[in-house]
């Protein structure tokens, strides 16, 4: 429970790892604090996302870590620097949970689930004071009071007001719009002149026109062990090994998804891009001319293929597709394709089916985590114009953030 209460009251205005981590600083610095949500729970992107196993940062080295923020990196050093990987593991312990570090250098609960830090969580907050308020949708300000959508005691629509000595923002970007991120905070802000940026897909898949043949024979299947070769809008190549999945109109995963960014913002410049796959990453280009040039006697080109490459399933499939009949049949063509394989990504996936989204607010349009035209409003998470690749980076820029806005709320009430 709260020992030193202040005179303050602060609303907390989303219920994801941004807003509760915030609500969390606030209460331990004795504020009275209100979390209000619009969903019927709390932390409902934050329990889909550790359905597949809870990521909750990375292990490897610092400056490494705060690198993978890209052009963010600097805004966001003072936010990590004060609660960075390990403050979010000593986080998790605190709350009566180990953790472990994965062979890819990524932290887990060591039950590598979402639902009992979550439970875990809540309850510590509700313990230390903090109301939570849910189906409560934000609409905005009104005569400076919040304004809220909410059932009233006859469970009924209606409106409420609410004020509030400072208030924080953490409603998420535009991912996942079913469990409450869906964006709509946009155009409020922008019509109180906050400098926004629109809202993208991150993290995310990209359509492929592929022929009905490939794609009814081979959507869902991973292609293991390949590289992907991309132009970021400079003209600078970047190449990364891992997989991906063929989908039914084009591709997605986390060899996907660590490039994304480059490759929506070439496709936003250009219209479409293009990739080169390597599907024998392993192999020297010598080494497939080598083999493919060995004589195949009465075999098929594709029987050669599996017998001196391996190469078979989706990876011959993908030849074939990319490949002109002739292009598949030149043996010294087929080896340079095996080797680079173009193919075009039409545009991203929606951004609802995204991992994350980026744009939002932009940083131009802070004080530290305040919003310069709206005084004593500060915002937190994936709202502000940022992004940042899976494997825990996501996770606890957002945890970072809340610590941040809730600090910078205290800061800016103490004189107050």
């Amino acid at each position: 429970m709260q020992s030193s209460l202040t005179p303050f009251r602060v609303a907390v205005i989303g219920g994801g790892p941004a807003g509760l981590m915030a609500a969390e600083t606030l209460a331990q610095a004795g504020v009275r604090v209100d979390l209000y949500d619009a969903m019927p729970s709390v932390g409902r992107k934050f329990l889909l996302a550790g359905r597949s196993g809870m990521n909750i940062t990375h292990a490897e080295a610092y400056p490494d870590f705060v690198g993978r923020y890209g052009a963010s990196a600097q805004p966001l050093r003072p936010a990590l620097d004060a609660f960075g990987p390990q403050a979010v593991r000593d986080w998790v312990h605190g709350l009566g949970l180990e953790t472990f570090v994965g062979t890819s250098g990524r932290v887990f609960p060591t039950d590598m689930k979402a639902a009992p830090l979550l439970r875990a969580w809540v309850h510590r907050l509700r313990e230390s004071g903090v109301q939570f308020h849910m189906r409560h949708r934000w609409l905005g300000w009104q005569d400076g009071a919040l304004r809220f959508s909410a059932p009233g005691d006859d469970g009924a629509a209606g409106e409420r007001l609410v004020r509030s000595d400072a208030a924080i923002l953490a409603l998420g970007g535009g991912s996942w719009a079913r469990l409450g991120s869906d964006g709509a905070w946009l155009p409020l802000l922008a019509g109180c002149g906050v400098e926004v940026a629109p809202l993208a897909p991150a993290n995310c898949g990209f359509d492929v026109n592929w022929s009905e043949h490939f794609s009814s024979r081979h959507a869902g299947e991973p292609l293991m062990t390949v590289a992907v070769i991309a132009r970021d809008t400079q003209g600078r190549e970047m190449r990364k090994q891992g997989q991906f999945v063929v989908t039914q109109g084009g591709i997605e995963g986390s060899l996907i998804y660590a490039l994304s960014a480059a490759l929506r913002d070439q496709i936003a410049a250009e219209g479409h891009t293009t990739i080169w796959l390597d599907l024998m990453p392993d192999w020297t280009a010598q080494r497939v001319a080598d083999e493919l040039m060995r004589p195949r006697g009465a075999r098929s080109l594709s029987s050669h293929l599996q017998s001196r490459l391996g190469i078979k399933g989706v990876k011959a499939g993908l030849l074939r597709e990319c490949l002109s009949k002739e292009q598949f049949s030149d043996e010294v063509q087929l080896a340079r394709a095996i080797k680079r394989l173009p193919l075009r990504l039409e545009r991203a996936r929606p951004i609802d089916e995204a991992i994350s989204s980026a744009g939002g607010v932009k940083w131009s349009a802070l004080e530290g985590s305040m919003l310069k035209t709206v005084p004593g409003v500060f915002v937190a998470g994936e709202m502000i114009d940022w992004e940042a690749p899976t494997g825990g980076y996501l996770l606890t820029a957002c945890f970072a953030g809340g610590v941040a806005a809730a600090r910078d709320a205290l800061a800016w009430l103490t004189p107050r």
